[in-house]
Formats: C-alpha cells, structure tokens, sequence
C-alpha cells in the first residue's frame, strides 16, 4: 500500500531527502511507520475554546482507532475559535482558520484527517478545509454538555442567557441571582446543550455525510463518543485505501439532505452562511435560495430550545438524530452518500423515536414549516434571512417605523435612552456588523429590546440587521441582509421615522422609501466602506476580499479548491 500513498513522497527512497523526512519522525513509532496511511488529527482543543477543551481526551480514542486500523496517528494542533471568548468575532477568523488548517495538511506527509471540533466555527472551518486539500476526511464532533439546573428549572445554554439578561434589565430578578445562575449553566464538558450552531453545525456535518452515522449529539461526557472516536480512527484509515476523499462523495444531494436536516431539528441560521462557504470550496452550486425551496416546507420535529423546550441530551436518549431523519426520510435524496459509501438513507431503518415529546412524530409536528425563509425586496436585494420558527407568529407579517442604530456601539449608548422614540410596533434597524463593516458579522442581529419596553412586558419585536444571531437566540429577527449596509446596501441610507415592512408568507422585506429620495441620503460615515477599515493584518486581508452572506462569506480568493499536490522539495 505504501507505494499508493501521498505520503510516500515525502518517506520512498534512499535519497538525503526521505532520510530526512523518516530519519525526524523517528520517535516511538513502529519501525515501518512510513509504510503505513499517515492519518492526521486536526485537532481543536484549546483552554480559550472551553467547549472544544475535552477533544485532547477524544484525540487519544481516535489515534488508539488509527493504530488498530494500521495507521499512523498524527496530531496536529489547528486554529480553534471560542465563539464566547474571541473578539471582536469569532467569525472574522473563520476563513483564517480554514485557510491555516488546509494548508497544514497540503504541506504535511498526510493521507487522510480525523477533524475534531465543536464549537461553532470549528467545525465549519474544518469542513472548508478538508473540501479544499481533498484529502479523505472523517468528522468528529465533541459532543453537548450535559443538561444544568437553576431555581429548579433546566438552563439552555444561550438562550436562557438571553432570557435572564432581559429579566434583570426588566427588574424581575437582581444581578446577584444572575451572577449565581452561572455557575448551573456549565454543568459540564462540551458545547451549548441547545439547538445552536454548535449542536447543528455537528448534526447536519452529519446530514452531509462526513460523520460516522448515529453519532453527531452524542453528549460530550458519553463514554460512546470515545467509542465511537475510536471507531472514526480505525475508520480513517479504510477511508485512506479506498480514496474515499470529500469531493467523491459530497454533491448538491448530500447539501439538499443538510438542508431537510436543518429545517426538521429547528437548527441555527448560521449554517446557511456555513454550508453555503462549504459549497462554495467544492464547487457545489448551492444558492440562498435553495434553503427556501428544499427547506420551507419541511416540519419542525425536534422539540428543543430555542424553538421549544427541551435540550441535547433529551434529544440524545430520544432516539438521536437518526430518528429525526427517519421521520423525514421520503424528503431526503437518495442518491446522497456518505462516508460509508453508503446513501444516507440506508441508515436510518433502525433507528426509533423514544419520546415523541423530545422528537414529534411527523404526523404531529412542532411546526408544519419550519424551514429558514429568505426574504427579498427594496431592503435586502441580495436577499436576507428569517427563522420563524423562533419568532413571534404575530410579528411575521408587520410594518413599523424604523429606530436605526449605526453601530453596535450606537446600540449600546441609545437602547435604555428613556428619550429614544419607539414602542412596540417600531422595527428596530442595526447595521455596520456585516462582513466587511464590523468587520467579521457578529451575533448581534437579536439585539436586546428597548428597557422601557421590556418594564411593560413586551418582550419581541421585528429587528432587522446585517449581522448574524446567535444559534441559541430566539425573536422575529431579520438578519443576513445582503448587501450589507458597508457595502452600499439599502440598509445604509434607513432613517428613523422610514416605514419598513415585513411579509415572510410573500417573503418580502421592503423599506417604504421612493427611490428618488434615497437618491438625496448620504451614507453615514460610520456604516460606509472606509469606516475603522485596518490597516494591517488579517482583518485587512478580510475587508478587502470577504465576500457577502449570500455566498457564504468566504474569501473570494478561497473559493474553490487546489488539491492536495505539493510540487516542489526544500531539503
């Protein structure tokens, strides 16, 4: 086998340069290691990414998986990003972590990885990676944590930070109870036990075929996710002799599956953004408009915060992801495969709901349609997102005038202002946080409501941003709008007083303004192109070249994929 290897152009031969090359990795492994598939572990733990700092323990299950199946493990320490401690956003860093990771595994004497992430980027930087180098690949993902108490009633990671947050500006619990309720949230490892990014980013990893069937959700303190690490070690290495790689496999079918996927679990908004860039590396023609088409019909099944009540670990003992797409099986395409080289619907016969409060039947779904709607018109030509499912049915259809914020720093100086003009059918407006302009698109779009509104118990309003939200948020909230407002979009010359009106049953988003008047605004200066623009660095690199939400805000210089060819020898 080794003569097939990629690796063997580095280890084959008597020459100085595969003396070299062998001579340095001599350091306890077998004598005929350089014969053996070199499986790296494109590992993301990190003490500043707290929800991935268990992967060191699963990256030790994955390499004893390597060796049984005759490979070499290797581990390689990547870019990890902790969506709760990065500034300015996790986000910015995306595509940098994407772009380091491929190229470590194009300039390294690998055959195959075993791509160990969790919280929210991690696991979609890894998937633009191993699309671009094109090496065989296996997912995965850490795991949730498990389920933590406070005054007697379950925490969802997130969301119930946003719901406490807003009960102390509301004056219904002091700052000292909320300061203890930290503490219950984080009962243990892995990431947010809601239906976030990081928990959906892992499950449609799953619906795209890159993971180990069953075991996507699998809690991070499970002793069957080391199992199966395990497993996806030995795995690895058929993966490395039968060729296995992404490109073989991941097609729009398999992107069709993740959309169904998205739509039945209630899943975050953020994986349009994720699979679209993901596409965009394989050359995979997925549009923003196809997660309306494949997904908007689709029921809601998974009864999870933040779009019902329970959590990951319920949905685990429920039956587990798999009985959510048995449930939706007639919607998936069959021809789509995965990493067993086998549809991924022939997976899924045995699997059982458990508890139809946790995983509703399809006869009796959460929600009819739940899929993400995508919203065109004079605001967001380019279009933006909703997720209804998460949002007020009441507030779906609304017009309103608008209370705009330039910036998030606006926000935060003018929202609890007792003189600032707004009530409850006013449509809050925050822009300046897309790609380019913040730069990096933050998780601000569900911004926290006006405290005088909030002291009245209104507690939703339509908001509407080019920013992104947060996997765990809930809300009528309008974000991804395209183009953003730093990019000459609509959204840049919005007024206070402007009349805006929302229609997701026509998926329309408009700004009531005659053309001939916005021909008269000028961009403010603090959402224009030049606004803070770096100087230096990657955020630089970012601005000049990310390109919008509706693709997926890559790099343009990124999209696509070079292979795993390395041409040249420095020794």
């Amino acid at each position: 086998m080794s003569g097939s290897l990629r690796s063997s152009q580095w280890y084959s031969g008597d020459d100085r340069n595969a003396y070299i090359h062998r001579a340095w990795m001599r350091r306890g492994v077998p004598g005929d290691f350089s014969g053996r598939p070199q499986i790296a572990i494109a590992n993301t733990a990190s003490d500043l990414t707290p929800c991935n700092a268990h992967l060191n323990e699963v990256a030790q299950s994955v390499r004893n998986g390597v060796y049984e199946g005759g490979g070499i493990p290797l581990e390689l320490p990547v870019v990890s990003l902790g969506e709760t401690q990065v500034r300015p956003t996790a986000m910015l860093w995306r595509n940098m972590a994407a772009m380091a990771t491929e190229e470590m595994l194009r300039a390294n004497p690998i055959d195959g990885v075993v791509l160990l992430g969790g919280c929210d980027k991690t696991i979609p930087a890894l998937l633009m990676a191993a699309a671009s180098v094109d090496l065989p690949a296996i997912v995965v993902p850490g795991g949730p944590m498990l389920t933590g108490h406070f005054r007697g009633r379950p925490l969802g990671c997130g969301t119930d930070v946003w719901r406490l947050s807003e009960e102390v500006r509301a004056g219904e619990i002091d700052e000292s109870e909320f300061r203890r309720s930290e503490s219950s949230m984080i009962r243990s490892k892995g990431h947010c036990n809601t239906m976030g990014t990081a928990s959906t980013m892992a499950l449609v990893a799953e619906a795209l075929g890159t993971v180990l069937p069953g075991l996507a959700g699998t809690p991070a303190p499970d002793a069957r996710l080391l199992e199966a690490a395990h497993d996806s070690g030995r795995f690895a290495v058929e993966l490395v002799a039968e060729g296995r790689t992404p490109s073989s496999f991941l097609t729009k079918a398999s992107f069709h599956n993740a959309i169904v996927a998205l739509a039945a679990i209630g899943g975050s908004t953020n994986a349009v953004v994720h699979l679209l860039a993901i596409a965009g590396r394989l050359g995979v023609d997925l549009t923003l408009d196809d997660f309306d088409r494949i997904g908007a019909d689709v029921p809601l099944l998974v009864n999870l915060l933040p779009a019902g009540v329970h959590l990951m670990d319920d949905l685990h003992r429920a039956g587990g992801f798999l009985a959510v797409l048995r449930e939706v099986k007639d919607l998936l395409d069959p021809s789509a495969l995965t990493i067993t080289g086998r549809p991924l619907v022939d997976h899924l016969d045995d699997a059982r709901i458990w508890d139809a409060d946790v995983i509703t039947p399809r006869d009796s779904p959460l929600q009819p349609s739940a899929g993400i709607a995508v919203l065109r018109g004079s605001l967001a030509p380019g279009g933006a997102i909703i997720k209804p499912a998460a949002a007020s049915p009441r507030l779906l259809k609304h017009r309103g005038r608008a209370v705009v914020f330039s910036s998030i720093e606006d926000l935060h100086a003018r929202l609890d202002d007792p003189g600032l003009v707004v009530d409850e059918d006013s449509v809050l407006v925050l822009r300046g946080c897309g790609p380019k302009g913040y730069p990096g698109m933050p998780e601000v779009s569900n911004m926290p409501l006006p405290r005088k509104l909030l002291e009245r118990g209104v507690r939703d309003m339509v908001r509407i941003c080019d920013g992104r939200m947060s996997g765990t948020a809930y809300g009528t909230v309008v974000l991804h709008v395209t183009p953003e407002a730093a990019a000459g979009g609509p959204l840049a010359l919005v007024r206070d007083g402007d009349w805006i009106s929302l229609d997701v049953r026509a998926r329309r988003l408009d700004l009531e303004v005659s053309e001939a008047e916005l021909a008269t605004r000028v961009v403010d200066a603090e959402t224009s192109d030049g606004f803070a623009k770096p100087r230096r660095g990657w955020e630089r690199l970012y601005v000049d070249h990310v390109q919008q939400a509706d693709t997926g805000a890559d790099l343009d210089f990124l999209v696509g994929s070079s292979g795993p060819a390395v041409s040249r020898e420095s020794h």
